[in-house]
């Protein structure tokens, strides 16, 4: 984990999209340094007690947390810890101003992008760069939840949102589940139809999830790592030629995926998966522990769309660091809010939290007893790109640039795709 840390540290810090500028006020709600200067303050500390609401989306979490809930009270007498858990979707847009007010969210989760920049300006965070938890974590992941000299967050987990395989439907059909270039991406699919199986289930229907595939399928498309921000700056455009021959690529995928692909939500492409009816579920490593919940059994590894004609991509697959542990500026017991990260910081909790989820954690000398977590390690030593979706701060733009490639699965041409994505970039311009 260390060559990811030192490799893609800088790529971390420039996919932010923006820099110092953003902590040098606090928004509403926000906070002042003590002397009077602004940005934000460190948690205020105190006896650690009383009731922390603890805001995020990963609702397949909650067993987790509620036992690593029981053994931080076990600790402390006289703290409670609650969870407050909405949906992906509804977290997405809701959570500021819920947490805005400090009811709810003493401490919380973002994730990164755009939800990171927003919480950011409108002074959510407390300053974390002191607290004993940052000390546990790699330093290179941690850039995700930095703004300026400040470290906001903690970006909790490492996932990879790549299809996940079912290696041994890919053993039955003969399929490699390294497919060095393009035409060999397509060649492992129609060996896998051949052999009865729905290639690829993708949740077309679920923005969150279906919008995954993306970050795989740009990668090495794209002339420049920070293609998505330039994108919503006008630099790049939906319509130029890069970008068309991605839609091309979405539009070769269309024989591949189940029926009414762009109609399915994520429940019934993890079902298709789980059941062996199809070889691969587009979403992502955040999806091991649902599918095994589902009754998977066989072995699961990750596939990598490589979109290149000639197998020499920069990238051989995908990351994200996300799942941002923050202290809210407007709890009103930041304390115990701040103990409570400092906890699930500690590698013997970051590792029961890794293991019984199935995900990798930014946390440094976390032991992986996890089976999935073992195979799927070498991952995080492969050349990988930081999740380029992430990089739109503006989601009616993220949403309007990723609607083209489900547009284009749905039977539109990918020029047309393309322009009316386009057509949206513009007006938010």
């Amino acid at each position: 984990m260390s060559q990811i840390s030192r490799r893609q540290a800088v790529a971390l810090l420039g996919a932010m999209g923006f820099g110092a500028a953003a902590a040098a006020c606090a928004g509403p709600g926000g906070s002042t340094k003590p002397g009077g200067a602004t940005g934000p303050a460190a948690p205020s500390t105190g006896a650690v007690t009383g009731k922390v609401s603890f805001a995020h989306w990963r609702g397949e979490d909650k067993a987790v947390f509620d036992e690593l809930i029981k053994r931080f009270t076990a600790k402390h007498d006289g703290v409670e810890v609650a969870q407050d858990i909405s949906t992906s979707n509804d977290y997405n847009a809701q959570a500021l101003q819920k947490l805005r007010g400090g009811a709810i969210g003493d401490a919380f989760a973002t994730f990164r992008g755009a939800q990171f920049k927003n919480f950011t300006e409108a002074g959510i965070y407390t300053d974390l760069k002191d607290s004993q938890a940052v000390k546990n974590y790699q330093k290179g992941l941690l850039s995700a939840g930095q703004n300026g000299d400040s470290q906001l967050g903690l970006p909790y987990q490492v996932v990879f949102p790549m299809p996940m395989a079912n290696l041994d439907l890919f053993d039955k059909a003969g399929a490699d589940t390294a497919p060095k270039n393009w035409d060999a991406f397509l060649g492992m699919c129609e060996k896998l139809a051949a052999a009865g199986v729905i290639p690829i289930s993708w949740p077309g229907g679920d923005v969150g999830n279906g919008g995954q595939l993306f970050n795989c399928m740009i990668a090495n498309n794209a002339p420049v790592d920070d293609m998505c921000a330039q994108i919503e700056q006008g630099k790049l455009k939906c319509t130029d030629d890069w970008f068309i021959r991605m839609l091309n690529q979405y539009k070769d995928l269309k024989p591949f995926v189940q029926p009414n692909a762009t109609g399915t939500a994520v429940e019934p492409a993890q079902n298709l998966f789980s059941q062996g009816k199809a070889a691969m579920l587009a979403t992502g490593s955040y999806h091991l522990a649902a599918v095994r919940s589902l009754g998977a059994k066989f072995p699961i590894d990750l596939v990598f769309p490589n979109t290149t004609s000639d197998g020499k991509g920069k990238y051989e697959g995908a990351y994200n660091a996300t799942f941002i542990l923050g202290v809210n500026s407007a709890s009103k017991n930041q304390a115990a809010a701040a103990a409570w990260i400092d906890f699930l910081s500690e590698p013997e909790n970051a590792g029961y939290y890794a293991n019984q989820t199935a995900q990798h954690v930014s946390v440094d000398k976390v032991e992986y007893t996890n089976p999935d977590l073992k195979r799927l390690s070498p991952w995080l030593q492969k050349k990988t790109a930081l999740a380029a979706r992430f990089q739109f701060n503006n989601l009616d733009v993220r949403n309007a640039v990723e609607a083209s490639a489900t547009a284009v699965i749905s039977g539109t041409s990918p020029e047309q795709a393309a322009a009316a994505a386009q057509k949206i970039v513009d007006e938010r311009l």
